[in-house]
């Protein structure tokens, strides 16, 4: 395979395991709309049956798997609003994933926040660093939880606590996340 031309996604086939990474350490992989696009060329890539892939590894550059939206993209997507954003963005992306003829792995190194979150969560496998946290961040900045998490977190962990962590924006640590059932694995933080 020629490489890709990606900036803020990285795509690497090892084999038959397809390894893509949020690749934009400066802002904790937070996803702007260059990060959007990326994602959704990777994933094309990953799906054409002459790159051989049988599994997607998805995780996270530096020390967050992903923080989120990045709220400070300056581009035309980001400015149009949060509805339109997930419609033309976010939701493609997260269905062309949950579609992937193929095992998801998510394997979450530090923050998994917002709609990092629900990537993190996609995972039919979801593996976590120790030191790794979950967090639904929307209630700090006055949104409603997107990104999949309504649907996905009650089903996960039970009306209660997706309510919990979605009203009250506290750090969910890998380690309850792996007790309360979101996280199959957990590996230490230089595994």
């Amino acid at each position: 395979m020629a490489e890709l031309a990606l900036e803020r996604m990285s795509l690497e086939f090892e084999g038959n395991v397809a390894v893509l990474k949020f690749n934009h350490p400066e802002v904790m992989n937070a996803v702007g709309s260059q990060m959007l696009l990326d994602f959704k060329t990777a994933l094309e890539e990953i799906k054409d049956p002459a790159n051989g892939a049988r599994c997607l590894l998805l995780t996270g550059t530096g020390r967050g798997f992903c923080a989120g939206a990045n709220l400070q993209d300056g581009s035309r997507t980001v400015r149009r609003g949060p509805a339109d954003n997930l419609r033309s963005g976010y939701h493609p992306l997260l269905f062309t994933l949950r579609e992937l003829e193929m095992p998801l792995v998510t394997s979450v190194n530090g923050a998994a926040a917002g709609v990092g979150m629900s990537f993190a969560l996609m995972g039919d496998l979801v593996c976590a660093s120790r030191s790794a946290f979950f967090l639904q961040a929307f209630a700090r900045i006055g949104l409603i939880p997107d990104g999949g998490s309504t649907f996905m977190l009650p089903r996960l962990i039970g009306w209660g606590r997706a309510v919990e962590l979605s009203l009250l924006a506290e750090r969910l640590p890998a380690e309850r996340a792996h007790e309360w059932g979101l996280v199959n694995r957990l590996y230490e933080d230089n595994d």
